[in-house]
């Protein structure tokens, strides 16, 4: 195996071949999770050919195996805040150092494989170069408590290129007020618009 690094992919057989990879390896975790994981087929390819974002790529022979992508530039993704990092971390973000990894990926064949250690280890010695404070978000499918999990698996193979540590930044629940059972109900009394002054004053009056 081995790895390479691209900026602005737009070759269309390449693009096809890290669509069938990234959306064979994404399925399960699309169908896992209620937030917006997986990107459709044109959100993919604009990540790609943006000219900010570095793409790792692995490969098995002339066959993509996997591949990850990180954004350099905070203010060009949709999914950071670009105040919250300004707040923060100011430093890093007037330098620069702000950037967030978008996805990685491994194809389904290949997850016991040495495949993610040999992505990882090529693109995070490029981020340690840069002293980036490196954004990654985790679904609750890959990460169910505040330790272990994809978190543990990314800080120790950062901690194997350079010194490193673990910043926890935010926690996000999600939930859902479910009327399936309202739908045979009686409706609820409204009480009419001539009413309702004298209503309120009554209770303003309490």
């Amino acid at each position: 195996m081995y790895v390479t690094r691209h900026s602005h992919i737009v070759d269309k057989p390449l693009v096809d071949s890290l669509w069938s990879v990234y959306e064979r390896a994404y399925i399960r975790t699309a169908e896992a999770t209620v937030t917006h994981e997986m990107l459709d087929r044109l959100e993919f390819a604009d990540q790609l050919a943006d000219h900010t974002n570095r793409v790792w790529v692995v490969w098995d022979e002339d066959r993509p195996v996997g591949l990850a992508l990180i954004s350099t530039d905070v203010n060009r993704t949709r999914w950071l805040s670009e105040r919250y990092f300004k707040t923060h971390f100011p430093e890093r973000y007037s330098a620069g150092q702000v950037h967030y990894v978008v996805w990685v990926t491994i194809h389904p064949s290949y997850v016991a494989s040495a495949a993610i250690t040999t992505l990882a280890k090529q693109a995070l010695a490029v981020e340690a170069a840069d002293g980036a404070l490196l954004v990654f978000d985790v679904p609750e499918v890959n990460q169910p408590n505040d330790e272990g999990g994809a978190a543990e698996l990314m800080i120790r193979l950062a901690r194997s290129v350079g010194e490193a540590d673990l910043v926890p930044l935010s926690t996000q629940r999600y939930f859902a007020v479910d009327f399936s059972g309202a739908i045979s109900a009686a409706p609820t009394s409204v009480v009419d618009d001539e009413r309702a002054p004298d209503a309120l004053n009554v209770d303003a009056r309490r």
